[in-house]
């Protein structure tokens, strides 16, 4: 891909932020050639512009993961971007499984947007600072754990679930989780659903006492 003039659709349901990303882009050498609010618009746009880069606000209308899983689908040739306000781990690992080559948090300076972009076209991935370890980090911890539950066994937890769960023995409250693995406190919520459920414990002091004191 060429970087220079280099085509880009933009999604992002917050207008200002949106036209900030493109005056932007426009500075740096790109043709910005549309604008969408939310996700089915993205596609519809990228399906019959086919840009070169597709930049989508993760969580837009629509989902910016739904959009970019129907992108990378349909008009494989166009690298995806997403753009976030918090970066959550599950959402980065999920945006890309489904085909995303970049992830970059709002706010990034411009300069350092363009720069991303252009090594984007050049193959290199398109990761704001510290994502490309958090990536690593999940490859060398790839693979479910084996608790051992008191006079059950072993259960098969994912690496994240089995360290929600010792953060939940430990006494934390959800909120303090989030911010120790740096993800929401959704996210939390939703661990600690699917432990509860491995486990068959009725609720979170359920599945605690069951490894006792």
């Amino acid at each position: 891909m060429r970087a220079l003039g280099a085509t880009v659709v933009l999604a992002d349901d917050h207008v200002p932020m949106r036209e900030t990303v493109a005056e932007v882009l426009e500075g740096g050498g790109f043709r910005v050639v549309g604008q969408a609010g939310d996700g089915p618009g993205a596609v519809e746009l990228v399906r019959k512009r086919r840009p070169d880069v597709c930049v989508l606000d993760i969580n837009m209308p629509g989902g910016g993961i739904q959009a970019a899983r129907s992108i990378a689908t349909t008009v494989p040739a166009t690298a995806i971007v997403m753009l976030t306000v918090h970066v959550d781990d599950d959402h980065l690992f999920d945006a890309l499984q489904v085909g995303a080559s970049g992830y970059l948090v709002k706010g990034t300076p411009p300069d350092e947007l363009v720069a991303t972009l252009q090594s984007l076209l050049r193959g290199e991935p398109a990761l704001s600072p510290g994502l490309a370890m958090r990536i690593l980090e999940r490859f060398r911890s790839t693979g479910s754990r084996r608790v051992h539950v008191p006079d059950r066994g072993f259960v098969e937890l994912s690496p994240r679930e089995a360290e929600v769960l010792d953060l939940l023995r430990q006494g934390l409250t959800t909120g303090l989780i989030a911010q120790r693995l740096y993800v929401s406190p959704v996210t939390v919520r939703s661990h600690i659903a699917s432990v509860l459920k491995k486990l068959n414990a009725p609720n979170r002091q359920g599945a605690i006492d069951m490894f006792g004191s």
